[in-house]
């Protein structure tokens, strides 16, 4: 998948944890594994809100695209 997510980076950078991380935006560990996992579908737009609100961040800071197949930041273009 192009979307890469980057909550554990922000977690790092907020010393906290993800059952805290959980508490706090209202969703449970096993949700919030499935997005920070990258395994989740969609994502709810307040959801994300609240995820930044608590890491005090901006949704770039939580969510990046990246071209498919690109390796090492350089996209195969035919």
């Amino acid at each position: 998948m192009p979307i890469t997510v980057d909550i554990d980076v922000m977690l790092a950078r907020r010393k906290m944890s993800v059952g805290e991380l959980a508490d706090r935006v209202g969703i449970t560990p096993a949700n919030l594994a499935v997005l920070k996992n990258g395994r989740a579908k969609a994502v709810r737009f307040t959801t994300l809100a609240a995820l930044c609100e608590v890491l005090k961040c901006q949704p770039g800071d939580l969510l990046r695209w990246e071209a498919e197949g690109a390796a090492g930041g350089v996209l195969d273009v035919p």
